[in-house]
């Protein structure tokens, strides 16, 4: 027998082992939280109305910020789709989850966010975009129900979104609006509203936990595909801001290595100049997407309170990564500067956690923390040697004296002409090495959040510049020549893509996946920055 879920049918599963599993701590399984993962696609960190933004309407987050903590200095620490949600699913950062740019996620990993969850007796579903490879897989899901946007990797798949969307409009096109997957241009969702890929995710979670019967706690992820572009939302959203004094770009002193000149007809361009009213057309359009999603998510958070569940449910907000939206004249995302790499990042915590409410905290977090976090919440133990991530409620905790002091971030070369790099950040400075070049850059991000001012060239921050370039040089050391020889950071001749630690699979042609983008360095890389002895 199956239990409806609006047109989705959710197969019955076998209930959760009673088996004893090892390294569940001693919580009945009446007593540990629901666990509710809320994410969106390319939401910029500066989004939000706690986040002090006058402009965007966010209540509902908002509320979650304000009703839990906020993390002010989140960060992905890769910053484009895939690579985000590895760290997401694995606990790793990008050395050890092996993802070091925009790729496939890897099939199967030793530790697995849903897989741990399912195995520590949780109901675990996916709704919305998980951007794993193969499409449907599960990764210790019981089951997702996908909005993969207008992927199809193979021919034989199509999303629950678009099966749901043929079967109630046969005769219309999901994507007659005409905007692509990466596109700057804005515009109003051509259909009726309650077709939209938002509205649908937000209906569908709903649905789900109005209906939800099982006796185990549930994890349920609700991934959103917007804002990422199209920047589609419905017409009343876009009248909410169409005459809205939104932040113009960010050009700072150093953009201009980025001015260079746009075909307008390039829709899905990475970097130019397309003057100074089509960001802002564009960040008005992206913030009634914004909008859209806080909507759904305050009726996913009043479908809790209906069923009594919001006080026993952990909620984390966040996204896999920010976009530039034409800042320093930069468009998507891949890049280290705050619009790509900051993320939001927000929890709030069952009434059994005895916690501040209402906090603001400015350690540096990342996104590698959510699945310790999870873990944590659900009484599951675990070995710390296996995760790059930490709880994040020991900070909700107040118990800060070991957390971390800054975070890694990277990303391999992706569109044609940009560079591999690697940085460094506290949430309070941010240095950024270009492996290709060797350029480097600093930004005083307490004084100058929307890094308008390089320092990097700076004689009176040259002591400031050594320290974090010391700091990255001991960070990347372990990774070999290709990456710190001779006590210097190495100018990199070709990018690296998968580290060693990526999960190989093989093709069908029986070649290992992943081999074939190792770099092979055509000459002796150069090197920046000795390190101290």
């Amino acid at each position: 027998m199956a239990r409806s879920i609006g047109l989705i049918r959710l197969p019955r599963f076998l209930a959760a082992s009673t088996i004893l599993i090892t390294g569940i701590s001693a919580f009945a399984a009446a007593d540990r939280p629901n666990i509710l993962f809320l994410m969106a696609d390319q939401f910029r960190g500066d989004c939000l109305g706690a986040d002090g933004n006058r402009v965007i309407h966010t209540p509902n987050l908002d509320r979650l910020a304000a009703e839990g903590a906020r993390f002010r200095c989140a960060y992905s620490c890769t910053p484009s789709c895939t690579p985000a949600r590895a760290a997401l699913l694995t606990g790793l950062g990008p050395w050890r989850n092996g993802m070091l740019g925009y790729s496939r996620v890897g099939v199967k990993y030793k530790h697995e966010k849903p897989r741990m969850l399912h195995d520590a007796g949780y109901y675990t579903l996916g709704i919305g975009k998980m951007h794993y490879h193969p499409q449907r897989n599960l990764h210790g899901f019981h089951q997702t129900i996908l909005d993969e946007s207008g992927r199809a990797e193979s021919p034989d798949y199509r999303s629950d979104y678009r099966s749901w969307f043929c079967s109630l409009a046969p005769s219309l096109d999901p994507d007659v609006t005409g905007i692509g997957w990466n596109d700057y241009r804005p515009g109003t969702y051509a259909l009726p509203e309650n077709l939209h890929p938002t509205r649908w995710t937000g209906d569908t979670a709903v649905n789900f936990l109005k209906t939800y019967q099982r006796q185990e706690p549930f994890f349920l992820k609700v991934s959103f595909a917007r804002p990422h572009s199209p920047y589609d939302p419905p017409e009343r959203f876009m009248k909410m801001y169409e005459n809205a004094d939104v932040p113009p770009a960010a050009i700072g002193d150093w953009s201009s290595i980025n001015d260079v000149k746009a075909d307008p007809k390039n829709h899905t361009l990475w970097r130019g100049n397309l003057g100074h009213e089509q960001p802002i057309r564009s960040k008005r359009a992206y913030y009634g997407s914004v909008s859209f999603i806080d909507e759904q998510i305050g009726r996913i958070l009043a479908a809790l309170k209906e069923r009594g569940w919001l006080d026993n449910t952990l909620i984390l907000f966040t996204c896999d990564h920010g976009d530039m939206l034409g800042d320093h004249h930069l468009w998507r995302k891949t890049y280290a500067y705050e619009g790509s790499a900051r993320v939001p990042m927000l929890v709030r915590w069952p009434a059994s956690l005895a916690a501040t409410r209402g906090q603001v905290l400015m350690q540096p977090v990342e996104l590698r923390d959510v699945l310790p976090t999870f873990l944590d919440a659900a009484g599951v133990e675990m070995d710390e040697r296996e995760f790059d991530g930490r709880s994040l409620l020991e900070l909700i905790r107040g118990r800060s004296e070991k957390w971390r002091r800054w975070i890694d971030l990277e990303h391999s070369r992706c569109y044609a002409g940009s560079e591999s790099w690697n940085a460094l950040t506290d949430g309070q400075t941010k240095y950024i090495f270009y492996a290709d070049s060797g350029r480097e850059q600093l930004f005083d991000l307490k004084a100058d959040p929307r890094e308008l001012h390089d320092l990097a060239a700076d004689p009176a921050q040259q002591d400031r510049l050594r320290v974090w370039r010391e700091r990255l040089i001991k960070h990347l050391a372990e990774r070999g020549d290709f990456f710190v020889k001779d006590g210097r950071l190495a100018v990199r001749t070709s990018s690296m893509l998968y580290s060693p630690n990526y999960p190989k699979v093989e093709d069908e042609e029986g070649a290992a996946v992943g081999e074939s983008k190792k770099p092979a360095p055509t000459r002796p890389a150069a090197n920046v920055g000795k390190t101290a002895s």
